[in-house]
C-alpha cells in the first residue's frame, strides 16, 4: 500500500494531493482547492510570487497611458529585471536555474522560481529575503516543490501553438538572450573547469619508482617483441622466395627491410660477380629489369 501511494504521489491519481501545485508551485484554485498543498520545509528551489511586473501587465503590449509599447522595449526592460535579480540572489549561493513566468492568470503572474545548487542556498536566499522590498513592493518568498522544470513548463508554448495564451496553466518561461545568458551563468562554468584543472590526477600519485619501473619494462617488452619478430621473419623466408618479390615502389615501401646474414651475403655478391663476368654491357638493362 505504502509503495503504491509513492508512486502515485503529485500525480493525476493522486486524491489527496494537488498535483498541479506539486509540478508547478501554485494551483489557480488557491485556498479553495479539494486537494492538499503541501509546502516543502526545504527545497533547493524558492518562489517569488508576482516578484516581475511587466510595463504593460493592464493591456499587453500597452503601457498605463495608453501608449503602444516597443517589445524591444519589453524585452530589455525584463533583462534589466533578470540581470538585477540574478546579482542580487548570486550572493546566496550558485544558482543553476532562474525562471520568470510570463503567464497572466493571478496565480502565476510575474511568478519568479530561483533553483540553487544545494538546499542550503537556498534556505540562505529565504532567510534574508523575508521581510525586504523590490521596486516599493514586498518579496514574498516561500520554498518551492518544483525541481524538474520539463514537467512545467507548456510545451506547446515553446513551440508557438499553446491556444491558452497567458491564461495556460503550465509555465510560460520568458527567455534571455543568448549573450546575457553566458555573462551571467558563464561564471560557474568558468569555475568549475578551473577547480577541475587544479584537482589532480589519479596518475600523479603514483610513486616515481612505480612509473619508471613500469616505463623500464614496457621498453624491454617492446624491444623482445622487435627481435621475435624479426627472427620470425627471417625463418620464413628464402633467399629464392625474396629474389622473386615484387620489386614495384609500392612494394617496397611498404615492406619493411630484413637483414639477411653473412653468408647469405657473400653467396650473394659471388653470383652477382659471376654473372656480371657472363653478362655483355647490352644486356645490362633486361638484367636489372629481371632482378
Amino acid at each position: 500500500m505504502a509503495e503504491h501511494l509513492a508512486s502515485i504521489f503529485g500525480t493525476e491519481k493522486d486524491r489527496v494531493n494537488c498535483p498541479f501545485y506539486f509540478k508547478i508551485g501554485a494551483c489557480r484554485h488557491g485556498d479553495r482547492c479539494s486537494r492538499l498543498h503541501t509546502k516543502p520545509s526545504v527545497s533547493p528551489t524558492i518562489l517569488l510570487s508576482n516578484m516581475y511586473q511587466r510595463p504593460d501587465s493592464i493591456t499587453p503590449g500597452v503601457d498605463v497611458h495608453g501608449q503602444p509599447i516597443d517589445p524591444r522595449k519589453i524585452q530589455e526592460h525584463f533583462e534589466d529585471f533578470y540581470e538585477d535579480l540574478f546579482e542580487e540572489l548570486n550572493k546566496y549561493g550558485e544558482i543553476e536555474s532562474l525562471n520568470v513566468c510570463d503567464n497572466l492568470a493571478d496565480h502565476m503572474v510575474g511568478n519568479v522560481y530561483v533553483q540553487f545548487r544545494e538546499e542550503e542556498q537556498a534556505a540562505n536566499a529565504v532567510k534574508n529575503l523575508t521581510g525586504r522590498f523590490y521596486a516599493g513592493r514586498p518579496i514574498i518568498v516561500d520554498f518551492s516543490p518544483v525541481t524538474d522544470f520539463r514537467e512545467a513548463t507548456c510545451r506547446q508554448y515553446e513551440e508557438n501553438v499553446c491556444n491558452r495564451g497567458g491564461y495556460c496553466n503550465f509555465m510560460h518561461l520568458k527567455k534571455i538572450c543568448r549573450e546575457l545568458r553566458r555573462q551571467l551563468f558563464g561564471r560557474y562554468r568558468r569555475r568549475h573547469s578551473r577547480s577541475r584543472s587544479r584537482s589532480r590526477s589519479p596518475y600523479r600519485h603514483r610513486s616515481y619508482e612505480e612509473r619508471s619501473r613500469r616505463s623500464h619494462s614496457r621498453k624491454y617488452d617492446e624491444r623482445d617483441h622487435y627481435y621475435e619478430s624479426r627472427s620470425r621473419r627471417n625463418r620464413s623466408t628464402s633467399p629464392e622466395h625474396r629474389r622473386g618479390r615484387s620489386r614495384s615502389p609500392v612494394a617496397r615501401r611498404d615492406r619493411s627491410p630484413v637483414r639477411d646474414s653473412s653468408e647469405e651475403r657473400r653467396a650473394r655478391i659471388e653470383q652477382w660477380n659471376r654473372e656480371k663476368e657472363q653478362t655483355e654491357l647490352a644486356n645490362q638493362d633486361q638484367y636489372y629489369n629481371q632482378q
